[in-house]
């Protein structure tokens, strides 16, 4: 299914040549709110939602609380001389943030950009688990669900849970967390050290050219609120699942392995009244930067029908 608006042709009333025809939002199009992972923001979906502006479609990225412009550093992270023992024990300033709680300030913020419509939520990694609170939570303000490599913990197992399943046994994440968590409060990585950046860029950006790894590693925040995680969810079949979801599957993911992600599409299914849609890319967990465009064109026949994705 196309999104794209119809050109038509230029006749009585149409723009000369060089002057800039303006795209006409489709009618029938959701609001999208696009909803990013751990250790990034709102940053991270600029190239979507370029493309899907010129598809038509209306969408907003949000930082999550605790997250992009949300999330102030430890204050060790910037002192120098830089001591990474000080970094790796001191306590997060995002430590409080639950998924109960990210999901209350998502839910305001999803009413303020809907203006009364429900919208379609994009989420990526992490931030599956919070639009999943949401949908259990008030179902009304949510028109479908696009989960992006994301998690989806669905079954009344906390998603740090997953972490250990056999499906997660290749992911490239866990060597990059630094310190206690428990401790700290925090998933904590250390963007600017240099010795871990060849690893960052094999978890999130595989398949980047080296300059864009290195300006979205450079807008990495240090700190994941670890109690996103360890939140476990209820969902149920009349809420959660009366909603329509899909699923984009990224094939190269070096941080949700696809075998895991996967293992998400059979427990929503178990819990929903209709299958999940589902999508492969051929691309690492950061589709949005790679693959933009074939993204927003899934997210956009989903915008215009919430089971318009087309699995490959």
């Amino acid at each position: 299914m196309s999104s794209r608006c119809p050109s038509g042709r230029r006749g009585a009333g149409s723009p000369r040549p060089g002057r800039t025809r303006v795209r006409k939002t489709l009618s029938n199009t959701m609001p999208v709110v696009l909803v990013h992972g751990s250790w990034h923001g709102s940053w991270c979906w600029s190239p979507v939602v370029e493309q899907l502006a010129a598809r038509g479609v209306p969408s907003v990225a949000v930082d999550l609380e605790g997250h992009g412009l949300r999330n102030p550093a430890p204050r060790t992270y910037g002192a120098r001389p830089f001591d990474r023992t000080a970094f790796e024990a001191e306590p997060s300033p995002v430590a409080q943030v639950t998924a109960s709680s990210a999901a209350a300030d998502l839910m305001d913020r999803i009413r303020m950009i809907g203006g009364g419509r429900p919208c379609l939520l994009v989420a990526h990694s992490l931030g599956g688990v919070v639009v999943t609170a949401v949908s259990e939570l008030d179902p009304e303000l949510v028109g479908g669900l696009v989960y992006v490599a994301a998690y989806a913990p669905v079954s009344g197992t906390p998603a740090r849970d997953y972490n250990s399943r056999s499906e997660m046994s290749g992911s490239h994440v866990p060597p990059l967390v630094v310190g206690d968590p428990a401790r700290a409060g925090a998933l904590r990585v250390d963007p600017r050290d240099p010795d871990r950046r060849a690893e960052i860029k094999e978890a999130f950006y595989n398949d980047l050219d080296d300059r864009t790894a290195d300006a979205a590693i450079g807008l990495l925040s240090p700190d994941a609120p670890v109690r996103i995680l360890s939140e476990t969810l209820t969902v149920t079949e009349h809420r959660y699942g009366s909603i329509p979801h899909a699923y984009v599957v990224c094939t190269l993911d070096n941080a949700i392995p696809p075998a895991m992600q996967r293992h998400f599409i059979k427990e929503i299914d178990a819990v929903s009244v209709a299958p999940t849609t589902v999508t492969e890319l051929e691309a690492s967990h950061s589709p949005f930067l790679s693959q933009p465009g074939a993204l927003a064109e899934a997210i956009a026949a989903a915008a215009v029908h919430p089971y318009g994705l087309v699995g490959n």
